[in-house]
């Protein structure tokens, strides 16, 4: 299960110890979730994960954006521990991370437009976290949380495919 924060359209932030910024080098490890459990919540752990996001316009820099793709430790958790459901979770971080990438690639082609900007620009961000959102409920929804192993594995090589379909999107960092 994965726990989105949205929206969040904010200026450039450092990351803080409480947050890992996505990374190949960088998975995810069973002491990164911190957080309690949630006692109304029956799933065996949860990934809490967002894209911070900020842009800003001057005629001396022109139009620029600032994207982070975080992991907070201390909102996600987990109850059972064992690598399918780390990769799992691992697995919401990535889709996380896709949509970080797509939201750089419609930045990159976006046209700006200093008196259309204001609307264009977060409803360029809502359209691409609301696809993140449904793509994450989907993700969950087919793979029964992890526990329909043949679907959970097709996931996770489609988050690979796709991830490497956007790689060249991946400069926002």
């Amino acid at each position: 299960m994965v726990l989105l924060l949205l929206p969040l359209v904010l200026p450039n932030r450092p990351q803080n110890n409480d947050e890992i910024a996505w990374s190949t080098a960088r998975p995810l490890v069973w002491s990164d979730f911190k957080g309690a459990p949630d006692g109304s919540n029956v799933n065996a752990a949860l990934t809490s994960s967002k894209i911070v996001f900020g842009y800003n316009y001057n005629s001396r820099d022109g139009f620029g954006w600032h994207i982070q793709c975080l992991f907070d430790k201390n909102r996600s958790w987990v109850r059972v521990k064992n690598d399918f459901i780390l990769a799992h979770e691992q697995g919401h971080f990535d889709i996380t991370e896709m949509y970080a990438r797509k939201l750089q690639k419609q930045l990159k082609g976006y046209s700006f437009n200093k008196d259309k900007a204001q609307k264009e620009v977060p409803a360029i961000y809502q359209a691409i976290m609301k696809e993140q959102v449904d793509t994450q409920n989907r993700y969950d929804a087919e793979t029964d949380h992890s526990r329909i192993k043949d679907k959970q594995l097709a996931w996770l090589e489609k988050i690979k495919k796709e991830l490497d379909e956007l790689k060249e999107y991946a400069d926002y960092k």
